[in-house]
């Protein structure tokens, strides 16, 4: 808890900004402050941040606290560079403010007319959906991050794939939080402007507010000598993790900047979207976008980490919520070892940004609160330990849910079928494919994600895979079979996947040379005793055909003259011809593992 009895050199700095006087961007609010935020470095495991205070349009403190990268001094400045998260959806949607300022679309168009061919699950959400539900967290979608996070797919895949993911709520009738509409938010820039999201960033906001060291991908940050390394704790211990490329999400968080650059940004917000002698958003526009649009039921988790809120929203890009009853406009940004937070409090026309490198932290919200407390001239309070005591709340509950999964493990089980029959691929329409292998006695995981991992028998038909990306951590998944006792689904229910098992394709084999008469001698309609099973073989084209009602018609391969594999089927399906005196008495309809159909010559 910091002293009531605060020293001169503080009281003097706090009145000035209270009273508008410029102060030096590099002015420390004092020794007290900087002891505060260092001790909380340590309480919280936080290698390092930067911190940058706006008050009355002037960066009236810029400061950086502990190192880039543990085991390395080279200390954090305010020009150091962290990713910023999720703060960077309201570069998105200040993006989209200016369209709709130079009348080029209008908040409530359909979001259809800017995406050609963009669906959702439901018909109905799809032709609703408006350019405000992507900014505000209201389609009833489900998060569905998977599809996009560490997957190979660009954004045009990543939208055409969310028509898959269902809906978890009604559409408009409450908060869900859902990073792809925001990326979709993204594409309509693009497809108004002609150029990327990225570059309608760089040349509509970065570049007028001067953030020179600002990108939009980690692919830029090899052009920095001041970049912070991203960390996480893992097995208890805090590491380095490497910077993920998150391009294909890029609308929703992909931006990285410092702690200068960004006090521009929040310049910008509290002076009614006018930056120097440029209104570079209308003041209207800046007002639609700090106004609730959507509402968030005051209850855990949210009212855990907003314990002074009365009300609690969301507009394009920032959480709404009160503070000392103050409106407070925020949005923090989690996003592989690094944490941010960019917040105002526009009656006091002030301003903080704190970023961090490190996974998952509540550091940035409790320096913000502190800040704000000063400036709202609250009573003291020590924020920090606060939502420390919070925090270590959500890791014990974690904990807990941990250990009940642990000790509902049923142990002496074993899996109902051999471990290779569990191997094979898997499919979603939305993920991709998974596909699990055996070799030497275990299984494991590769998805489409990018995701590796190694399986373990958990109890019954249920493994746990542990990841190879250590941050991951570990995850149950539940194989269910069919009414023949094959695999059937590959479900991963902490992560809201499931994979449906799928047959592969045989390799394509070699024709064998086969003469026209002994292919001819083939020719016929055979059907299955006992049952309306019928099939007919022909010539098409100089090839052997198998035309099967209602089925597509297939391309049989020569493996010898009375041996064929069915072109493009799973593997282990083949055709094989009985031959007696030169006719055939019998076809045999090989399906792998299941039962071998015989068809009789028809009459």
């Amino acid at each position: 808890m910091i002293n009531r009895k605060i020293s001169h050199s503080l009281i003097l700095i706090l009145t000035l900004l209270g009273q508008a006087v410029a102060v030096r961007a590099q002015e420390s609010p004092g020794k007290e402050f900087d002891d505060y935020v260092n001790k909380a470095l340590k309480d919280w495991e936080v290698p390092g941040l930067s911190i940058s205070v706006v008050k009355n349009d002037k960066v009236v403190f810029a400061k950086g606290y502990g190192v880039r990268k543990l085991g390395d001094p080279t200390p954090v400045d305010e020009n150091t560079i962290f990713a910023i998260g999720s703060s960077s959806k309201a570069f998105t949607a200040a993006a989209v403010a200016m369209l709709v300022d130079e009348g080029k679309l209008k908040w409530d168009d359909q979001a259809t007319k800017y995406l050609p061919g963009f669906q959702l699950y439901d018909p109905y959400a799809t032709r609703e959906l408006t350019v405000r539900d992507l900014l505000c967290h209201r389609s009833g979608l489900e998060r569905g991050d998977f599809l996009w996070y560490a997957s190979s797919y660009n954004r045009d895949e990543v939208l055409r794939r969310v028509r898959y993911l269902k809906p978890t709520w009604s559409f408009r009738s409450m908060f869900g939080y859902q990073n792809i509409m925001f990326l979709a938010a993204g594409q309509v820039v693009a497809g108004i402007t002609g150029q990327s999201w990225d570059d309608a960033i760089h040349q509509r906001i970065f570049k007028p507010l001067g953030m020179k060291a600002s990108s939009t991908t980690i692919r830029d940050l090899s052009q920095s000598n001041n970049v912070a390394t991203p960390h996480d704790k893992i097995d208890d211990k805090v590491v380095t993790i490497p910077w993920r490329n998150i391009d294909n999400i890029a609308p929703a968080g992909s931006i990285n900047s410092n702690a200068i650059d960004m006090a521009q940004w929040v310049r910008l917000q509290l002076n009614g979207g006018k930056f120097g002698d440029a209104q570079l958003i209308s003041s209207g526009a800046m007002k639609e976008m700090h106004q609730g649009q959507t509402i968030i039921r005051n209850e855990p988790p949210w009212s855990l980490l907003y314990p002074q809120a009365h009300f609690l929203e969301y507009g394009f890009g920032w959480f709404l919520h009160d503070h000392n009853g103050r409106k407070v406009v925020q949005h923090g940004g989690n996003i592989d070892g690094m944490s941010a937070l960019v917040a105002m409090m526009p009656e006091e026309k002030v301003g903080v940004v704190i970023l961090t490198n490190m996974n998952g932290t509540l550091l940035p919200e409790a320096l913000a609160y502190k800040i704000f407390d000063w400036y709202s001239k609250a009573p003291d309070r020590d924020w920090s330990a606060d939502l420390r005591k919070t925090f270590k709340e959500f890791e014990g509950q974690a904990k807990t849910a941990q250990k009940k999964t642990e000790d509902s493990r049923v142990k002496g089980t074993q899996p109902s079928l051999p471990l290779e029959k569990y191997a094979g691929l898997y499919k979603d329409d939305m993920y991709g494919d998974a596909r699990i292998t055996q070799q030497n006695g275990k299984l494991s995981i590769q998805t489409a994600a990018t995701f590796a991992g190694d399986l373990e028998h958990w109890n019954y038909d249920t493994f746990r895979i542990t990841w190879r990306d250590k941050n991951l951590g570990k995850t149950l998944v539940n194989f269910t079979l069919d009414s023949q006792g094959q695999v059937e689904t590959a479900r991963l229910p902490e992560l809201q996947m499931t994979f449906k098992r799928s047959v592969e394709a045989a390799p394509a084999a070699a024709a064998a040379a086969v003469s026209e008469s002994d292919l001819k001698r083939l020719v016929g309609r055979y059907a299955m005793e006992g049952a309306p099973i019928e099939v007919s073989i022909e010539i098409v084209g100089g090839k052997l055909k198998a035309v099967v009602p209602g089925q597509p018609v297939y391309t049989l391969v020569p493996l010898s003259a009375t041996r064929f594999q069915i072109e493009g089927a799973p593997a282990g399906f083949f055709v094989n011809f009985e031959i007696s005196d030169g006719k055939v008495k019998l076809v045999n309809l090989e399906q792998g593992e299941r039962p071998t159909l015989k068809l009789l010559p028809k009459q």
